[in-house]
C-alpha cells in the first residue's frame, strides 16, 4: 500500500501546502464555501498552541471569558473606522426564528463591540481596573479568497481585551502581549518572527497604533502571524466606556486588544515542511514520538512487544506524548512514511535485533535518512529521548532562522529593490509616506510587514523617493 506523494515544494508550494494539510489530515474542506472541518490531529496541534498561549496569559495576569456571537449592528457603526475595516467582510443575521429582526445582527469578526458595552456595565471606579480578559473562540469574516488555515471565512483564535487607567498602561501592555507572543512563536514553535509596528495604512480598523509578529515560510513569503493593538480611548468613547479617577473626577479608559489564530498552524506548516509532510517542533506536537514495532511471524512478536510495551510504558510516565503503531496491516515502511507525512518528531523502531542487543534505533523527522538515524540503549532510554526531542526544537529554531536571515536583503535601490520582493524580504528605508508604500505595493504586490522595534540607527535615504528616512522597513509579499 503506498501513498501518493507530495508536489515538491519547490515546485509548487501552494499545492504542497494544500495538500499536507488534507494528507496529514489536519483539515479538510467544509460544505460551506471557505470554511474547514478541523480535524482531530490539527484540532490537538491548535489545543497545543491553545495551551502554551493560555499559560502565559495566565502568568501575565490575564483571565478568560466568553463573549456572544452576534452583534447588534447598531454596535458595529459606533466607532466609524472600525466599521469601514470590516464592512466588507460582515456576515449579517436578518431573520430569526422565523421572523424578520427587528436590529439585524453581525456574526462577529472581532469582539471589540460587545465587549466595550460590556466593560462599560462593569467599570465604575479606578479600583475596578486594569480589566485584563482573554477570550478563546471563532469569528467570522467574508473573506473572497481562502486557505486552509490561513485564511478561512471562520477561524479560531483568541482575543485579548484590557481596560488601563493611563495611555503609558495600555501601551505597555500592547508591548508585553507582542512579546508573549514573540516568546511562544520563537520558544515552543520554533517560528522565527520579527516584532514591530505595522504602518499606518496597514494598521489594525479602530486603532491608533498596531504591532504584529511577522514570520517567514519556506517560499520567503511573510506570514503576519499574531497582532497585539493600542486603541486608545476610540472605543471607550464609542461606548462610554468611564471612571471615576483618583481625583473623583470621570475619565475614558484606555484600551487594548490582540489576537492569535489557527492561522499560526499555517505558520507551523510553511516554516517547517519538506516533500516528504509535517515536521513539528516537540513543544507542539500531538504526538512526539512513535513507536513502530518491526516483526515478521508471532515468535519475533513475541519477543519484540513486551519491551514495546515497556519502553511505552517508561516514555509516558516521563511525561512524553506517544503512540505505539501496531497496525499489522501494512509495513513498517509504509508506517514510517505515514508519521513522516504528519511531522512526528521522532520514531522509535524495534526490532528482533534490537531486543537481542538490548537498544533501540531513534529516527529524527528533521534529518531524513540515514543521517539521522542512531542506536541507543533501553536503559535510560527516556532522558536519551526528551534529551533528542530538545536537540530537535532547537535544530528547527535555528534552520529557520538560518533560512529567514539569508532571504532578507538590504537592496541598494528601488530597482533592486523590486527584484529582490519577488523571491525575499527587502529591509530598507523608507520615509514615512503613504505614496510610497502604496507605489512598491502597485509594482510588486508586496507590502510593508512591520517597521521592526530592532532598528540599526542612523538615518538614511527612502528606497523609493529618496527623501530623509530615519526607520528600516521590511517590505515583502504576503499570505
Amino acid at each position: 500500500m503506498a501513498k501518493e506523494k507530495l508536489p515538491s515544494r519547490k515546485e509548487n508550494f501552494s499545492d504542497w501546502y494544500n495538500q499536507i494539510v488534507l494528507k496529514a489530515e489536519l483539515a479538510d474542506y467544509a460544505p460551506v464555501r471557505g470554511c474547514m472541518v478541523v480535524r482531530p490531529y490539527g484540532w490537538a496541534l491548535w489545543e497545543n498552541i491553545q495551551g502554551g498561549l493560555d499559560r502565559r496569559f495566565k502568568e501575565t495576569g490575564h483571565v478568560n471569558a466568553a463573549f456572544p456571537l452576534l452583534i447588534p449592528k447598531s454596535f458595529l457603526e459606533k466607532e466609524k473606522e472600525h466599521v469601514e475595516g470590516f464592512s466588507p467582510e460582515l456576515a449579517v443575521v436578518t431573520i430569526g426564528g422565523g421572523n424578520v429582526l427587528e436590529e439585524p445582527l453581525i456574526v462577529r469578526p472581532t469582539s471589540e463591540t460587545i465587549i466595550g458595552y460590556m466593560y462599560a456595565k462593569w467599570i465604575k471606579s479606578y479600583r475596578d481596573l486594569p480589566v485584563l480578559i482573554n477570550q478563546w473562540g471563532n469569528v467570522v469574516r467574508w473573506e473572497l479568497r481562502t486557505k486552509l488555515f490561513l485564511r478561512t471565512l471562520e477561524f479560531y483564535w483568541q482575543e485579548g481585551h484590557t481596560a488601563h487607567e493611563t495611555a503609558e498602561e495600555a501601551q505597555e501592555e500592547t508591548r508585553r502581549m507582542l512579546d508573549v507572543y514573540a516568546d511562544f512563536a520563537i520558544n515552543d514553535a520554533a517560528v522565527p518572527v520579527i516584532q514591530g509596528v505595522k504602518s499606518e495604512n496597514e494598521k489594525f480598523a479602530g486603532a491608533i497604533q498596531s504591532t504584529t509578529i511577522e514570520a517567514m515560510m519556506g517560499d520567503t513569503r511573510a506570514l503576519q502571524s499574531g497582532t497585539s493593538h493600542f486603541l486608545g480611548q476610540n472605543f471607550a468613547k464609542a461606548f462610554d466606556i468611564q471612571y471615576l479617577d483618583r481625583n473623583n473626577e470621570l475619565q475614558y479608559v484606555w484600551t487594548t486588544s490582540w489576537g492569535l489564530s489557527t492561522r499560526f498552524v499555517g505558520a507551523i506548516i510553511m516554516t517547517h515542511g519538506d516533500d516528504q509532510g509535517l515536521i513539528l517542533p516537540p513543544k507542539v506536537a500531538p504526538i512526539q514520538v512513535v513507536i513502530v514495532p518491526i516483526h515478521r511471524d508471532e515468535a519475533q512478536k513475541s519477543a519484540v512487544m513486551p519491551v514495546v510495551d515497556r519502553v511505552f510504558a517508561e516514555l509516558k510516565a516521563a511525561g512524553i506524548r506517544l503512540k505505539v503503531d501496531d497496525r499489522e496491516q501494512v509495513s513498517p515502511g509504509f508506517k514510517f512514511n505515514d508519521w513522516e507525512m504528519r511531522g512526528v518528531p521522532l520514531r522509535i523502531e524495534i526490532g528482533p535485533k534490537d531486543v537481542e542487543k538490548g537498544s533501540v534505533a531513534l529516527a529524527r523527522r528533521d534529518i531524513p535518512g540515514r543521517e539521522g538515524k542512531s542506536f541507543v540503549p533501553q536503559d535510560g532510554l527516556a532522558a536519551a529521548v526528551a534529551e533528542m526531542l530538545t536537540t530537535i526544537q532547537a535544530a528547527l529554531l535555528e534552520r529557520a532562522t538560518a533560512f529567514r536571515d539569508a532571504n532578507i536583503h538590504d537592496p541598494k535601490d528601488y530597482a533592486e529593490l523590486q527584484e529582490v520582493v519577488q523571491d525575499g524580504w527587502a529591509f530598507s528605508w523608507w520615509c514615512g509616506d503613504a505614496a510610497c508604500e502604496a507605489k512598491v505595493k502597485e509594482d510588486t504586490k508586496a507590502s510593508t510587514r512591520c517597521i521592526p522595534y530592532d532598528q540599526p540607527g542612523g538615518s538614511g535615504k527612502c528606497i523609493v523617493c529618496g527623501k530623509d528616512a530615519n526607520k528600516k522597513v521590511y517590505f515583502a509579499r504576503a499570505y
